[in-house]
């Protein structure tokens, strides 16, 4: 077994290999030339991660599979480790073992993610340590990116002067006190509620030159709102207006997503409502944020999100991808199925093609009802209409089918997204055989054991 990943993990690196760099940071891809080669080299990725989470001898463990390390390997590791950081900071050490690896040379990439990984779980002396090795052992400095996440995780950890103190000294990486920056301090000192030192520090970007985005703006809204401080969000963008900064949304818009992320449900619907009795569309994303919280709230929640969809549409909001990915599970989880057929025409209407994770939940609800033949023709219908049918929606089908005891349908569909390449998994062979044989159909159970030896040489 550790013999195969091994060969796994250094097949994988003569498909991608990353060259060491400096000063700067690199986005890492991987590039492989089938998609059973790409799902065995993240299985490897995966082993290796389970080994760094959960053994206790983890470098043991690790020198006997004998890796050759690369950049993108320790990143990807690190990256699924994220939530164990003293195990990511062992695997990162053992993985500078030069001892063992001598060829591998740590980029900015993997420094920056462990270091995010430390400030994350309030670890930031040694945080400083791996800083401090970085930029004096390695020669590497910390992108403004990440220098901007640390000043968050401060800010996070309520540890304001640190923030502070960190954003002063940004100069020393290299890092120049641009806007990015200014937004990460001012998430810190809305964290802790400091909302004249927040207020100040706007001001202070304005005389500087640095224009507020919609994020500055969001910041201090939303940090009011959950304050139940409305009225000095209104001052605010009140002042920012007359000043002449304008949101790239409407003052409105922002008051109703931080009222939404306040948890004040009702009363950004109240908003929104006198805004549709005014004849104002709200912004499309302000809609699909509040779509977002609605529906989770109950079948009335998601009726009168879907009225409110269709009245403004009625005055001219044009609705995104994302609104449908809301709407469309919502309606099909209460049962509304003429209204999700409905959403999807109008979906297609605009010239988009549904996609798998759309038309799912609407085939999942017909199953549910017990609509097996409906559910098919509509399925066909996609085929040909929407993106092409996935493997997680080939599953949900197949298990769908044999929940309802409809096994030749479920053998059917298994037979088919093995024809266009997807690998069934192990428990729908199970399922379907055993349902087969267990309803007479023992010819067509040992065609579909045969698929699975065919296909695991099992």
């Amino acid at each position: 077994m550790l013999q195969t990943f091994a060969k796994l993990i250094r097949t994988a690196n003569t498909v991608s290999k990353s060259k060491p760099l400096l000063h700067h940071r690199k986005t890492l891809t991987t590039t492989t030339t089938t998609t059973t080669s790409k799902d065995e080299y993240f299985a490897a990725i995966q082993h290796v991660a389970n080994i760094v989470r959960r053994d206790f001898y983890l470098e043991r463990t690790l020198n006997k599979l004998r890796i050759t390390i690369t950049p993108e390997l320790v990143f990807r590791v690190l990256r699924a480790c994220s939530s164990s950081p003293i195990e990511s900071l062992r695997f990162f050490n053992w993985a500078q073992s030069h001892h063992h690896h001598p060829t591998y040379t740590p980029t900015s990439v993997e420094f920056e993610e462990i270091v995010t990984i430390l400030a994350n779980s309030n670890n930031y002396q040694t945080m400083w340590s791996i800083i401090h090795q970085m930029t004096h052992h390695h020669r590497l400095s910390l992108s403004p990116s990440a220098v901007s996440s640390l000043i968050e995780s401060y800010g996070r950890h309520r540890h304001i002067d640190q923030s502070v103190q960190l954003f002063n000294k940004c100069k020393i990486f290299n890092c120049p006190q641009n806007l990015q920056l200014h937004n990460s301090l001012l998430f810190a000192l809305c964290e802790s509620k400091l909302f004249h030192a927040a207020y100040s520090l706007i001001r202070r970007m304005l005389r500087k030159g640095i224009n507020p985005d919609k994020r500055t703006y969001a910041l201090l809204v939303n940090a009011w709102c959950s304050s139940g401080k409305m009225r000095e969000a209104q001052q605010f963008l009140k002042e920012m207006s007359d000043k002449g900064f304008t949101p790239p949304v409407r003052g409105r818009d922002l008051l109703i997503e931080g009222l939404l992320n306040a948890g004040y449900i009702e009363s950004a619907k109240g908003m929104v409502r006198k805004m549709v009795k005014e004849g104002i569309i709200p912004d499309v994303g302000t809609f699909n944020a509040l779509m977002e919280s609605t529906c989770k709230c109950g079948e009335e929640e998601v009726k009168f999100c879907v009225e409110l969809y269709h009245e403004l549409c009625k005055l001219g909001m044009v609705p995104d991808v994302n609104t449908y990915k809301i709407l469309v599970p919502a309606v099909s989880k209460i049962g509304l199925m003429d209204e999700a057929f409905r959403l999807l025409n109008n979906f297609s209407e605009e010239g988009s093609r549904p996609f798998p994770s759309l038309y799912a939940p609407v085939m999942k609800a017909l199953f549910k009802r017990g609509q097996f033949d409906d559910a098919f023709c509509f399925f066909a219908d996609m085929k040909a209409k929407g993106h092409p049918p996935n493997r997680p929606l080939y599953t949900m089908l197949i298990t769908m089918c044999g929940r309802g005891g409809r096994f030749v349908d479920a053998a059917n569909y298994l037979f088919e997204m093995t024809e266009i390449g997807f690998v069934p998994i192990s428990r729908c062979f199970d399922m379907v055989t055993d349902g087969l044989k267990n309803s007479g159909k023992h010819d067509l159970a040992k065609r579909v054991q045969q698929l699975e030896i065919s296909i695991r040489g099992v």
